[in-house]
């Protein structure tokens, strides 16, 4: 349809630019993964991963200029919303190619499912409804 035809012709164009926000190129890597569009995938997920934090055998994106965790006693620190969702689009990115993700793709997709199931509240929900 030329409207889907357009659209990722614009998402194709933004993707060519330099400066894309961490979560811009979360939600493109998931737009293109569902579009079929491999290559696009693949190069934005590269990008992802050298801003990924990789601390305590996990997986995760942040925002760029975020104020550092408090490491307190008895407090466990919980991300903010926004980076509980594009860490899932990039998760989804990796997960929804045309051809099954390669066993490095689910080991990597493995280290930001153990992130993201650990920003759960008591309760098993997230501080985002998305």
């Amino acid at each position: 349809h030329s409207v889907v035809r357009n659209a990722l012709f614009c998402l194709e164009t933004a993707a060519d630019e330099k400066e894309n926000h961490v979560y811009t190129k979360a939600l493109m890597a998931y737009a293109f993964a569902l579009a079929g569009k491999e290559e696009k995938r693949k190069a934005l997920l590269s990008s992802l991963e050298k801003e990924a934090v990789k601390k305590d055998g996990s997986v995760h994106w942040q925002r760029p200029g975020k104020e550092p965790e408090v490491d307190l006693p008895y407090y466990r620190y919980r991300a903010p919303s926004a980076e509980v969702e594009m860490t899932a689009y990039v998760l989804l990115a990796h997960l929804a190619t045309q051809t099954a993700p390669s066993q490095e793709e689910l080991s990597f997709a493995s280290l930001i499912a153990k992130w993201i199931s650990g920003q759960q509240n008591p309760n098993g929900g997230f501080s985002s409804t998305q």
